[in-house]
């Protein structure tokens, strides 16, 4: 185990290194620079044509599934755990400086998601069931011709693999953690238990099963009913407590902002490092909005949309969703509540929930705590199910999605059972794998997405004035 944890160590220095965090923000740029700021352009039009059609009633066919159950999916594998339990990790151990970084991710995450989305509804196609299938290793395969297709074999494996590890066991565990300091803090004697753990495991597989063994038209009518209620909850006590503590916010914003900078000015010296502020900001961020990774084109490119434009407009809405708004406001409410950040003292659910406790009681920020992180990761679960599957049926074709699903159900019941810190740390790395070969084809493909925007954008302009 030590000898594992070494090597994968070794191997995550040099997938999260400098070098990493250059090319992720670089092609982030280079989409923004091209597109002319299209995230900041468009925003309003993007915010108008993705939100502001939620209620508008849309059918799809088969194989498919509405544009917002498609979105729906997608935040449903990026609104997860890393929206609460990594944006502590990162506050407590970057300091207050991280969040600033993690803006600048999201905002430049804007323009590659974007990218992405379009993609991979651009270069989808129908699989034997008649499904749309697509993401990295479609666009890779289809954009860039077959000499690459090594590179979607490469991309598929890693994001596997990835799948049992970042959306599956670290979130069961988490939510049976967040379950168990729920039920400490009614009952402090009670002490954990490992049958509870178990119990709690076999009804998170069972429930994932139920939902995925039905396909992904049940999936995206779970996952459209799930992800804004879930939200809203989460939203509306995170909003009460940073309300609660008003007084506070001009504090923390200077903190964020110096320590952005000058994090020793801030901490004592406690973090020191800007690097250190830096790749905490942007690995979690790209942790919670995954733009880069080539996860949610996946589920984007299930959407009945037949305008891969149209679609990517609600890449924009999704980065800003997860990361803008969920975990800014986890990182505002940690700061405002004026509780001891000392990393170490209490993991990091209890930490959010300590500080939701400032105002609904420690028993209610328990409550609270437990009731969204339960749903925030189970809904990752099912979101990651998909990635996972797809890159599976590209690899061995789908007749091995069936066994995957089956096998991905199992690891849930792991995950709740066990120790996950080397779990976490090797999908970290997996992660970062699996974004090379992404970010190597969105940057080739890049002149594709800007010949696609224009064109797009250009005949809207000429049906406006024809109006």
């Amino acid at each position: 185990m030590q000898l594992i944890e070494t090597i994968n160590g070794a191997i995550n220095g040099v997938v999260w290194g400098a070098p990493m965090l250059i090319l992720l923000i670089g092609v982030g740029i280079l989409m923004t620079v091209w597109s002319k700021g299209l995230q900041f352009r468009k925003f309003g039009y993007a915010m108008k044509n993705t939100i502001g059609k939620i209620f508008h009633k849309r059918e799809a066919g088969e194989g498919e599934i509405t544009p917002f159950q498609a979105v729906s999916t997608a935040l449903a594998g990026t609104v997860g755990t890393g929206n609460i339990a990594g944006i502590t990790t990162a506050v407590t151990l970057g300091g207050p400086g991280t969040l600033f970084w993690l803006w600048v991710t999201a905002l430049i995450g804007m323009a590659t998601k974007y990218s992405e989305v379009l993609l991979a509804v651009k270069f989808r196609e129908r699989n034997q069931y008649g499904d749309w299938v697509g993401g990295p290793m479609y666009y890779i395969k289809n954009g860039l011709g077959k000499h690459w297709k090594w590179l979607a074999v490469l991309f598929c494996i890693f994001a596997a693999l990835a799948a049992f590890g970042t959306g599956n066991a670290t979130q069961a565990g988490n939510i049976v953690s967040s379950i168990n300091t729920m039920v400490l803090s009614f009952a402090p004697d009670f002490g954990g238990s490992d049958t509870l753990r178990l119990v709690l495991g076999i009804v998170l597989a069972v429930l994932a099963a139920v939902v995925l063994f039905g396909g992904i038209k049940r999936l995206g009518a779970v996952t459209e009913k799930l992800v804004p209620f879930m939200a809203v909850v989460y939203i509306a006590a995170c909003l009460a407590v940073i309300l609660y503590n008003a007084e506070r916010l001009p504090e923390v914003f200077h903190d964020i902002f110096v320590g952005a900078f000058t994090p020793s000015g801030i901490t004592g010296g406690a973090v020191g490092s800007m690097f250190l502020v830096i790749s905490w900001g942007m690995k979690r961020g790209i942790f919670s909005n995954e733009a880069g990774l080539g996860t949610a084109p996946m589920a984007h490119a299930t959407t009945s949309e037949r305008e891969p434009v149209k679609q990517a407009l609600y890449g924009i809405f999704e980065v800003f969703i997860d990361t803008i708004v969920i975990c800014s406001l986890t990182g505002l409410t940690l700061l405002c509540s004026g509780i001891d950040l000392n990393y170490g003292t209490m993991g990091e659910t209890s930490l959010v929930s300590a500080s939701l406790g400032t105002l609904f009681t420690p028993q209610g920020g328990a409550v609270i705590i437990a009731l969204c992180l339960a749903l925030f990761a189970f809904s990752t679960i099912l979101g990651w199910a998909l990635y996972g599957a797809r890159c599976c049926e590209f690899l061995f074709g789908p007749k091995a999605i069936r066994p995957y699903q089956i096998i991905y159900v199992l690891v849930i019941i792991v995950g709740a059972t066990t120790d996950l810190s080397l779990v976490w740390s090797i999908s970290d790395t997996l992660n970062g794998l699996m974004a090379l070969p992404n970010l190597v084809a969105l940057a080739a493909l890049s002149g594709v997405v800007i010949k696609t925007t224009r064109a797009y954008f250009d005949k809207e302009k000429s049906l406006t004035k024809n109006r």
